[in-house]
């Protein structure tokens, strides 16, 4: 019997090496089919749109930025961009700090009413956020608050609260009790606990949620369309409206455009993969 498990031993091992390459020239072979058509995307934005009508699947000659300068200064990217970014990242940072705060409790303490606060946070993933543009207009109109970056702010920050209490509530219950306990004979205070002890564990969840919100809020259209009325406040999605409008036959400067609005996305995903996939995996090895 031994004799005939190190003979098939050989064999089971190149059947998994086989099976390893075989994934690997398959994953290869996707990541070819996914990136070829953002390589011409950003190779026609350094030709000439005369060039690119005559051969549209093409590589630049030479390097040109041009294309990008015009985007970015004569279709007001600049502006579009800064609303963008400023909009999006307060929103995330103020739904996660709320968030991060109210999962803590609910993930670690039970009290009169835990269920119940648990439940109406749940009860934001069920109802599409959408259907009460009318309502949330009225009230951000009495407010004030309507053509206001801030006002679009605390919608999107409500808009990402509910998902991350979700996800941050279950990973703050995972971790074992003698943790803060530890730290309270120490002496450390609740809110030290939290923030140097806690709040450090679940990196991989704030990646995780930062990435899930991050993401629909730079790409929505909706609540900037309906809540915002000043062009030097538009963001990015309803900047586009015009820019495809003004630029419609200078197609290297709207692969620029393009570019640049995607670029954010292409870099917060490089920066928290490894987060990301920690979250999305943690407690598989448990």
């Amino acid at each position: 019997m031994t004799t005939n498990h190190n003979a098939n031993y050989p064999r089971k091992r190149r059947k998994i090496e086989a099976g390893k390459a075989a994934t690997a020239v398959l994953l290869w072979g996707y990541a070819a089919v996914v990136l070829l058509p953002l390589l011409l995307v950003i190779g026609n934005t350094m030709r000439p749109s005369r060039e690119i009508f005559k051969h549209p699947v093409g590589f630049p000659t030479s390097i040109n930025f041009d294309s990008y300068i015009r985007a970015w200064q004569e279709a007001n990217f600049n502006t579009y961009f800064v609303n963008s970014l400023l909009i999006t990242v307060s929103a995330v940072v103020l739904a996660t700090a709320v968030a991060s705060s109210a999962a803590y409790i609910l993930g670690r303490y039970s009290f009169k009413g835990s269920k119940i606060l648990s439940a109406y946070f749940l009860a934001g993933l069920m109802l599409p956020f959408r259907l009460a543009i009318v309502p949330l207009f009225l009230l951000l109109n009495d407010l004030g608050l309507i053509d206001s970056r801030f006002g679009l702010i605390l919608v999107y920050a409500a808009t990402g609260i509910p998902f991350s209490v979700f996800i941050l509530s279950a990973f703050f219950r995972q971790l074992p009790p003698e943790l803060s306990e530890a730290a309270r004979i120490d002496g450390a205070g609740e809110f030290t606990i939290f923030s140097r002890i806690m709040l450090p564990l679940v990196r991989p969840a704030l990646a995780t949620v930062t990435v899930f919100q991050f993401v629909p809020l730079w790409n929505d259209f909706f609540f900037p369309l309906v809540l915002l009325r000043s062009t030097d406040k538009w963001t990015l999605p309803v900047g586009m409206t015009r820019f495809f409008g003004e630029f419609q036959t200078d197609w290297s400067t709207l692969f620029a455009g393009l570019i640049i609005t995607t670029l954010p996305l292409v870099i917060l995903f490089l920066l928290a993969t490894k987060q990301i996939i920690a979250g999305l995996t943690a407690g598989v090895s448990k």
